[in-house]
């Protein structure tokens, strides 16, 4: 199957990637993916917000005729912006779910090469999402915990590449920032003691799939924030994991939601599952 995220077109003698999208995704303090209208308007090759916003219009349209869940909604957000003169001022800026984006492309003008590309990537995304969020529901707590520590795995091997970037040479160090902030001072090893894990053994394999959501947002945020802010420092880069940490932190305690070090620890680690499932695999 080829996986259409990935593909790369020729446009123009320039080679232009699906990942251009992937690119300008956020993610919310609930682990939710938006886009912010701002930055999806050039990427689609409008340049003026009025006829960018048109189209918006439009898609907000179709979206009350597709009767989707509020999930899907766009709220709208005031942007901070410096005028010529240093004052600053707020413009209008949407956050766009994954499918209100897919209905803005279908709106947008489909003469433009971008446009055409966003329509092709919105929609296998959003079908892969929605066959994605299916089947996860179906899945026991352990395939769950399977799923999120791959997705963890995956978005640990990209923080470290924008952290080495950022100027970060001690790994240890970065990480323990970003587990204090989130465990209110614990470092790694902290966290492992508390699970009575032994000597060298991954923590990550022994949580359940909500902690490793909330470590897996933790991590995709710091790695977006080093990105945008263009952090050059070891220090910087450390300060900024423990905020993130921190801030996600915050934000579980005002939900009423537990505490990273409050949640239990699963009886078997994800390394023990998948010796036992090699070991029936072999007995079959």
């Amino acid at each position: 199957m080829i996986d259409k995220s990935t593909m790369v077109v020729e446009v123009k003698g320039k080679e232009i990637s699906y990942n251009l999208f992937e690119d300008i995704k956020h993610i919310d303090e609930n682990g939710n993916e938006y886009w912010l209208a701002r930055e999806l308007m050039p990427l689609l090759e409008y340049s003026k917000w009025e006829n960018f916003n048109n189209v918006i219009q439009k898609a907000i349209i179709a979206y009350k005729n597709s009767n989707k869940d509020d999930l899907y909604w766009l709220p709208e957000v005031r942007k901070p912006i410096k005028t010529g003169k240093g004052k600053k001022e707020f413009i209008k800026d949407y956050k766009l779910s994954r499918y209100i984006c897919y209905l803005i492309v279908q709106n947008a003008n489909p003469k433009k090469v971008m446009v055409a590309l966003g329509q092709s990537y919105f929609a296998v995304q959003t079908r892969k999402q929605e066959l994605i969020e299916k089947e996860y529901e179906n899945l026991t707590e352990d395939e769950k915990r399977f799923y999120q520590r791959n997705l963890t795995r995956k978005g640990n091997y990209l923080l470290n590449q924008t952290a080495r970037k950022s100027g970060v040479k001690n790994f240890d160090r970065f990480h323990n920032y970003g587990y204090k902030g989130l465990y209110g001072g614990e470092t790694a090893d902290d966290i492992a003691k508390r699970k009575k894990l032994r000597y060298r053994e991954e923590i990550l394999d022994n949580m359940g799939s909500d902690e490793l959501v909330a470590n897996l947002f933790r991590i995709s945020q710091t790695e977006q924030k080093l990105k945008n802010e263009k952090i050059k420092t070891e220090t910087d880069a450390n300060k900024t994991h423990y905020e993130v940490g921190s801030k996600i932190r915050n934000t579980i305690k005002e939900l009423g939601g537990a505490m990273p070090e409050d949640l239990p620890t699963p009886e078997k680690s994800l390394k023990q599952l998948e010796k036992e499932n090699k070991l029936q695999n072999n007995d079959k």
